[in-house]
């Protein structure tokens, strides 16, 4: 395993991801935002959260949350626990495997119905989006960590506020941060549940004092080291 791969990825991640997770913030708490008119309550929790936390740091938990659950779906994509595929495309394909199917109307029937037919109105262009691939796929990609967040929910804890509200835009281009976590993370490193240690300690190594979660990085880590672990998330 390469480490000295890992190292740069993580960090160039976490400058990623707090980039636009800012960037996102910035535009939600715009005056006229989509956001505050489809989603004021959501919005209402983000400037509460504001008041008793500094910018930077609400920052740095969010682009860590997305980071940590971004790791973990290509670490279980790779070792078959997801299916189909959250982060990761179907061999020979691009996009990722869950989005695929979904554009094939094949979609997981655990989701809420509400979010089942979001995702089936955006990629019928029932509903008019400049994005609409990327839109589907971030609402799977939510509800697939909701989904996850009952059998681990030390990772995947149910997403009800700003958290899914600010996840960056670009989760599908070459120049995503999920086609860099691919890129790190080759089939070879996840063959290593270490993989999962390394990465939080580069992803901290630049700033320690600002990232909370070693709980959940150890509790994964300890969680895959198991025996049963493929009778418990099957």
């Amino acid at each position: 395993m390469d480490t000295t791969v890992l190292k740069n990825f993580a960090q160039a991640a976490r400058r990623s991801l707090k980039t636009q997770v800012t960037a996102k913030l910035n535009s939600v708490l715009a005056p006229q935002s989509t956001a505050r008119r489809e989603l004021p309550s959501v919005v209402q929790k983000l400037e509460k959260a504001l008041a008793k936390q500094e910018k930077e740091r609400l920052v740095e938990r969010v682009a860590y949350i997305w980071f940590n659950r971004f790791c973990a779906l290509r670490f279980m994509d790779v070792n078959h626990y997801t299916l189909p595929a959250v982060v990761s495309p179907a061999e020979g394909q691009i996009r990722p495997e869950i989005l695929a199917e979904a554009s094939s109307g094949l979609v997981d029937d655990t989701f809420p119905n509400e979010t089942k037919q979001r995702i089936q109105d955006l990629l019928s262009g029932k509903t008019v989006s400049p994005d609409s691939q990327g839109d589907a796929y971030r609402l799977l990609l939510v509800a697939s960590c909701n989904a996850w967040g009952k059998k681990m929910p030390f990772l995947f804890h149910i997403i009800t506020d700003y958290v899914e509200l600010l996840l960056p835009d670009d989760l599908l281009s070459e120049q995503s941060v999920l086609a860099a976590v691919r890129a790190a993370m080759t089939e070879e490193a996840c063959q290593n549940v270490e993989v999962i240690g390394w990465l939080y300690q580069f992803y901290i190594s630049e700033q320690k004092d600002a990232i909370s979660g070693v709980r959940a990085r150890l509790l994964l880590l300890i969680f895959l080291r198991q025996p049963n672990c493929l009778r418990l998330i099957g």
